[in-house]
């Protein structure tokens, strides 16, 4: 399974693959966009910044899945959807989506890194997820959110504390709930298929 997974790997960029990849990634974009776009106008706590932010666990799923693909559609997907569609001006939009970036980005890392099983088999795999998919990326989504907010204009320092609270906590039972529970029932069945880019 290693190997065909490196096989895969090693064309993602090049050849008949990159098309089928390059679909993938903008139907990716589209279901975070829209996602995005739905949790941030439903559950608004400041412009751009929802209390029930569901899509995020399925972006970090698509990160462990597709592997890069899923974590640059993650920062399209947040980019377009709770930012631009949802009133931020489309230069504040492109650095502060990096928070979803880093929401996926640190997960992604740490399963490439320790080899954790995104089907969360052990408890190895479980404690992996739960330090990089739940606490620490979300952590770093929450920090980055909140004070690129301020700087860009669209909140005031003093409600830092608020929009941090209300990010981590919100983005962090999603993931926690929510993830694990599509990671150990269809990432089997997704293993079996050649999009797959996990471990």
């Amino acid at each position: 399974m290693k190997h065909e997974t490196s096989d895969r790997h090693s064309g993602i960029f090049i050849g008949p693959h990159f098309i089928i990849y390059l679909a993938l990634f903008f139907l990716l974009v589209c279901i975070n966009s829209l996602g995005a776009k739905y949790f941030v106008f439903s559950y608004p706590i400041v412009p751009g910044v929802s209390a029930f932010y569901l899509i995020v666990a399925f972006m970090v799923v698509f990160a462990l899945w597709f592997g890069i693909w899923g974590v640059l559609a993650a920062y399209a997907g947040c980019v377009i959807g709770a930012g631009v569609l949802s009133g931020l001006p489309a230069d504040v939009s492109l650095y502060w989506s990096l928070a979803d970036l880093w929401q996926v980005l640190i997960p992604f890392l740490a399963f490439r890194f320790f080899h954790a099983d995104p089907v969360l088999k052990s408890w190895r795999d479980r404690t992996i997820f739960f330090i990089s998919g739940v606490v620490l990326n979300n952590i770093a989504g929450a920090l980055w959110g909140s004070y690129t907010l301020v700087f860009g204009g669209f909140a005031e320092a003093d409600q830092v504390t608020m929009i941090m609270t209300g990010w981590f906590f919100g983005n962090a039972v999603v993931c926690g709930v929510i993830a694990p529970i599509i990671l150990m029932y269809v990432t089997p069945w997704m293993k079996n298929h050649e999009l797959y880019m996990g471990e």
